[in-house]
């Protein structure tokens, strides 16, 4: 059963008011308004938090900045994503490279980082057992990793998403990582959904879910490939087959 805030997000918020008046998102991703209650630009934000994680973790109002979405956050002084907003964020260069950079700033928080921004793969950080040691315990950041991947979604960069999803899904097959009940209960009804591509969220929901049952490993290598292979074909290919075979992509 997909939750209905991921059923929302994959209909495109359908039937939601766009308000041209409404525009602190795009000016907050152009670098022309403070967000709130932190009072940081954009730039600054990115600067001043790098590798901050201890404000990272305990301060919570800036993440509906720095990953708007047409959804209400936890932060009244920030605003759901406009669909103006949208286009012209996804038009700008500038702000585009600030969306990933700002991604890239919660990856290194959870212990991760972009290594090919093409493919969308990650790989740990050189220091990242303390950092995933807190995404174990700190289940708020679940929360916001569902945001995170409409946001990508969203801005036009699916694969980003899909490429932290199935790092998860490989860390836990290979090295027993990140592998606890409430990071599954998130990434099986959420994030793995968090994908308007249909093949896409079909093929993830599929490998996930052989995993789950043992009847498949996704190593390091798989995860490689897969993501390759999204890049050159435009596909992951079929929905991963069982060991014997059949095919096991029905859904739940």
């Amino acid at each position: 059963m997909i939750p209905g805030d991921v059923q929302r997000f994959l209909e495109s918020y359908a039937g939601q008011h766009d308000d041209p008046q409404l525009n602190a998102n795009l000016e907050f991703y152009t670098n022309k308004r403070r967000c709130q209650p932190n009072n940081l630009t954009i730039d600054e934000l990115h600067s001043d938090w790098d590798g901050d994680y201890e404000t990272l973790e305990f301060e919570h109002g800036y993440i509906q900045w720095l990953f708007p979405i047409p959804e209400f956050g936890m932060n009244s002084r920030s605003q759901p994503l406009q669909k103006h907003e949208e286009s012209a964020i996804r038009a700008s260069p500038d702000a585009m490279k600030r969306v990933v950079r700002s991604y890239r700033l919660m990856l290194d928080f959870y212990g991760m980082q972009l290594v090919d921004e093409r493919t969308g793969r990650l790989e740990r950080t050189k220091d990242y057992a303390p950092r995933y040691r807190n995404l174990v315990r700190s289940s708020h950041n679940y929360l916001r990793i569902s945001r995170i991947l409409k946001h990508l979604s969203i801005m036009g960069l699916e694969h980003l998403g899909l490429g932290l999803v199935l790092h998860f899904l490989s860390e836990q097959s290979e090295h027993r990582a990140l592998d606890t009940e409430g990071i599954h209960s998130s990434m099986d009804r959420w994030w793995a959904n968090c994908v308007r591509n249909d093949a896409d969220r079909a093929w993830v929901g599929a490998i996930i879910k052989q995993v789950r049952a043992g009847r498949k490993s996704f190593s390091r290598a798989d995860y490689t490939s897969a993501l390759q292979r999204h890049v050159d074909t435009g596909s992951f290919g079929p929905a991963a087959p069982d060991d014997d075979g059949a095919d096991d992509s029905d859904s739940d």
